[in-house]
């Protein structure tokens, strides 16, 4: 069944402003995979923040031409039936939810990106994009790198601090 034009337009306006806003968008072949799967799909990009669509890429083509940041990029590998992840929080984010969906469920291959500076993603790009610590975990790595030097000189001071108490008490019991 067609779709009206004033639908086609409502669509192109929507995901142009999602792409605006976009840090990362990641697209994906899903030619084979049920309802059910693209459901769950949805459900756990949703608890990521990750917005997915499936759209005609034909009308994606239209938006991206509509965003300012996007007009430049090449989209000759946006063919077939593509699923597309997009966040505007985490760049990293829709290629996680994707690999980790495509390693259970054969139907779905990563066909590439788009990153938020409009440079084209190849699909061995976006894996290893997937294959990056969150962004929380980065934090939580260099916040602990920071604090290892205070820690050692903590646990430097306790020491000669415990060991100085243990002549104290054997001097007092003798």
């Amino acid at each position: 069944m067609a779709i009206s034009r004033d639908k086609k337009n409502e669509l192109v306006a929507e995901m142009s402003t999602l792409l605006a806003g976009a840090k990362t968008t990641v697209f994906a072949r899903y030619e084979g995979l049920s309802v059910a799967h693209l459901q769950a799909l949805r459900a756990a990009a949703r608890a990521e923040g990750v917005t997915i669509r499936v759209i005609k890429n034909r009308l994606v083509r239209v938006a991206l031409s509509e965003v300012e940041t996007y007009k430049q990029t090449d989209v000759s590998g946006l063919t077939g039936q593509l699923v597309y992840a997009i966040s505007a929080e985490d760049e990293v984010a829709p290629a996680k939810i994707l690999n980790t969906f495509a390693k259970t469920n054969d139907a779905l291959v990563i066909a590439g990106g788009i990153s938020g500076e409009g440079k084209l993603l190849s699909a061995d790009d976006v894996k290893a994009l997937a294959n990056l610590p969150s962004k929380s975990q980065l934090i939580a790595e260099v916040v602990a790198q920071l604090l290892s030097p205070v820690h050692d000189i903590t646990n430097a001071l306790s020491g000669n601090l415990h060991a100085l108490l243990d002549g104290i008490e054997a001097k007092a019991t003798s």
